[in-house]
């Protein structure tokens, strides 16, 4: 009788967390909706410099993440949810796909190369989610804003301020459309490392092994259990 007592409070339990969850990615969308019109103001004005979009979205984020973090609710699931809101509207996850493809992309049908873009995006929500669950609410500092010109790839410079150690330095690289003159990150470069690079020279030998529906199918699995 005990051991069902427990069993019971376990699901309890967790049927409780799920809930919690549940009605703050609610909050988090309703949030959204009743501050649309605010929101496309707010990319109007700051799409047109890299410099200035990094430090309006990665501040936003990082006092999200702050907050969560002030109420214990730093959780997988909520960072998913956070990073689907704050950050992804600001990254080219398209152009990122079709650079780790590399030479594939010429290669690829049209249908592969959708189901591609679709998954790599999954992979890089859950990448930084993982990635800013280790943030443990230290200063962040972004570089100040620059004249571009007529570039249109620009590498904006931020860091990570560590008490009692190194600093951690971050670059994101950022691409402009031709068309509308926004600007949107397409890599993130830690210590050095870019992540683009990285898995552009894992996905290439996967495909060269296994093939290009292979090699989606595994990042799909990857990404559906993580």
């Amino acid at each position: 009788m005990n051991l069902g007592i427990n069993e019971l409070k376990v699901q309890l339990m967790n049927i409780l967390k799920k809930l919690s969850i549940i009605v703050f990615v609610l909050s988090v969308i309703a949030t959204s909706f009743t501050t649309n019109a605010v929101e496309n103001d707010f990319k109007s004005r700051i799409e047109k410099s890299p410099y200035k979009l990094l430090a309006k979205v990665g501040g936003k984020l990082f006092d999200d993440i702050a907050l969560l973090s002030a109420q214990e609710r730093v959780q997988p699931e909520v960072m998913r949810v956070l990073i689907h809101q704050d950050l992804m509207p600001y990254i080219d996850y398209r152009y990122a796909a079709y650079k780790i493809l590399g030479k594939y992309v010429k290669t690829a049908s049209k249908q592969q190369r959708a189901e591609f873009v679709e998954v790599m995006r999954h992979y890089l929500e859950n990448t930084y989610a993982q990635a800013l669950t280790q943030y443990k609410n230290q200063q962040v500092k972004f570089e100040g804003d620059k004249d571009t010109g007529n570039k249109r790839i620009a590498v904006v410079h931020s860091e990570i301020v560590q008490q009692g150690s190194s600093n951690i330095r971050i670059e994101f690289k950022f691409r402009k459309n031709r068309k509308t003159g926004q600007w949107k990150a397409f890599d993130m470069v830690v210590e050095g490392i870019s992540l683009l690079n990285s898995k552009q020279a894992e996905i290439t030998r996967q495909i060269r092994e296994h093939g290009l529906d292979e090699v989606i199918a595994q990042i799909r699995d990857k990404t559906n259990n993580a």
